[in-house]
C-alpha cells in the first residue's frame, strides 16, 4: 500500500473518531444523570450495547469513506462523496450535543432526520463508486432509523425534562 494511501486511511481515522470523540464527549455528561431519569420506550437497549455498536459502525464508516477515496483517485473522483461523508459525521456529533449536550431530544429529532437523509445521500454517493463501500454503510443506516424511534419516543414520553 503507498503511503498517500495510508496517510489517507489515518485521516480518515482521525476524522471519523475525532466525530465519536466529541459526541461521546457530550453524552458523557449526561447518561449518568439526565438519560437514566428519562422514560424509555419499548426496544430500547440497554446502556452497555452503545459503545460496541458505535465502535463497530465508526469502523465501518472509516473504511467505507477511505475505500470510495481509494477507488475516486482522491478528490478529483469522490469529491462529492466524500463531501457528503464530512457532513453526516459533523451531523452526527451534533445530535449527541443537541440530544445529550442540551437535552433537548425535541430539537434532536429534527437534526437526527437531516442526519438520516445525510446517510442515506452519502450511501448513494458512495455506491456510485463502490457498492461494497455503500454496504457497509447500511447498518450505520438502520441504526440511526432505530436512534430516530428512539428519540421520538423518549421526547413523547418525557415532556418535563424536554427543553424542545
Amino acid at each position: 500500500m503507498s503511503k498517500n494511501l495510508l496517510t489517507a486511511l489515518a485521516a480518515f481515522v482521525a476524522l471519523t473518531f475525532s466525530a465519536a470523540g466529541i459526541g461521546s464527549a457530550f453524552t458523557a455528561r449526561s447518561v449518568r444523570s439526565w438519560y437514566p431519569s428519562l422514560r424509555k420506550p419499548p426496544g430500547n437497549p440497554p446502556a452497555s450495547y452503545f459503545g460496541p455498536v458505535w465502535t463497530v459502525l465508526y469502523f465501518l464508516m472509516t473504511i467505507a469513506a477511505w475505500n470510495v477515496w481509494r477507488l475516486g483517485d482522491g478528490w478529483s473522483g469522490a469529491a462529492p462523496a466524500i463531501t457528503i461523508f464530512l457532513i453526516q459525521l459533523a451531523l452526527n456529533a451534533a445530535w449527541s450535543a443537541i440530544f445529550f449536550g442540551m437535552r433537548a431530544p425535541g430539537l434532536a429529532l429534527i437534526e437526527i432526520i437531516f442526519l438520516w437523509a445525510a446517510v442515506l445521500a452519502c450511501i448513494i454517493l458512495f455506491w456510485r463508486i463502490s457498492i461494497f463501500s455503500a454496504a457497509l454503510l447500511l447498518p450505520y443506516l438502520a441504526w440511526i432509523t432505530y436512534a430516530t424511534y428512539l428519540n421520538a419516543e423518549i421526547w413523547r414520553l418525557n415532556p418535563a425534562h424536554s427543553r424542545s
